[in-house]
């Protein structure tokens, strides 16, 4: 692993972990920040940063070069509604754009880590810094999910695992066997709050899953402890991720605030070719 790493940054906490990993491995990164999203305090991180805009796909390759990098990751998350709305492709961005038959995300990022491969520059999977934080099978808080939170759980894993297949979304909550919210656009944290407010009073469970064949160069599920928090603040008593995909960001503050709430978190195995 002597090659020198480009970090492609998005927001939150997960670019800094990520960049804490590859320092504890002694490797070069140099990050391409996105403008958009990345906390400033990337400056701080030690590496050479570079800032970009959403859409500057020639520069980001134009600052790989430059930098010697043939292999890449990426890290933290790009709203979907930026995606849509505020990207300025430049040229190199344009023609990717004319050439997809869909523009989705998933077929967005796909074409982006073809263009890399194409000039050199390989893109993996940001996971195998993190494994350590990675969400193993069972519970891993103090207390189990009871027998109604198992149900809701097994259902919310049936819903979640169609959404997701669908391209649709990739976590919902449940209240009673019953959905009450299902993600989009707006991000696990923004449902939970959603439903907090249609299902007042209620016991709510959240699950999130990984789609089948996800790409994990690009899209790893992730949790934090500002989804516990969400969870804590709406109600919601338990949590089921998929094993051995999710991250768990801050692991120990996610289970320590868990706990602290009397949530439940449950692993689950994750079959890839579902």
């Amino acid at each position: 692993m002597s090659a020198k790493y480009g970090l492609i940054a998005g927001n939150g906490r997960f670019p800094f972990l990520l960049l804490e990993a590859a320092r504890g491995r002694g490797l070069e990164m140099v990050v391409a920040a996105v403008k958009e999203e990345t906390d400033p305090a990337i400056e701080q991180c030690g590496f050479p940063v570079h800032w970009l805009s959403l859409g500057q796909l020639g520069k980001l390759i134009q600052v790989f070069h430059a930098a010697g990098v043939t292999r890449a990751v990426m890290a933290g998350q790009v709203k979907h509604k930026q995606i849509f709305s505020n990207l300025r492709p430049d040229w190199k961005m344009m023609t990717l754009l004319a050439s997809l038959a869909t523009r989705n995300t998933d077929s967005l990022l796909g074409a982006v880590a073809d263009t890399l491969h194409a000039e050199g520059i390989e893109l993996e999977s940001s996971t195998r810094f993190l494994e350590p934080l990675l969400a193993t099978e069972g519970v891993m808080t103090a207390r189990a999910p009871d027998g109604s939170e198992r149900r809701d759980l097994d259902y919310g894993f049936q819903v979640a695992r169609h959404l997701a297949a669908m391209d649709i979304g990739q976590a919902v909550v449940i209240a009673e066997c019953a959905c009450v919210a299902a993600e989009a656009m707006e991000g696990t944290d923004a449902i939970i709050r959603r439903a907090a407010e249609l299902a007042t009073g209620r016991r709510l469970t959240v699950v999130k899953v990984a789609k089948p064949k996800q790409d994990l160069r690009f899209d790893v599920p992730v949790i934090g402890p500002g989804t516990i928090t969400a969870m804590a603040a709406a109600g919601a008593t338990a949590l089921g991720v998929d094993a051995g995909i999710t991250l768990l960001l801050e692991r120990e503050e996610c289970l320590a605030r868990a706990n602290a709430a009397g949530i439940a978190i449950e692993g689950r195995s994750w079959n890839r070719s579902q």
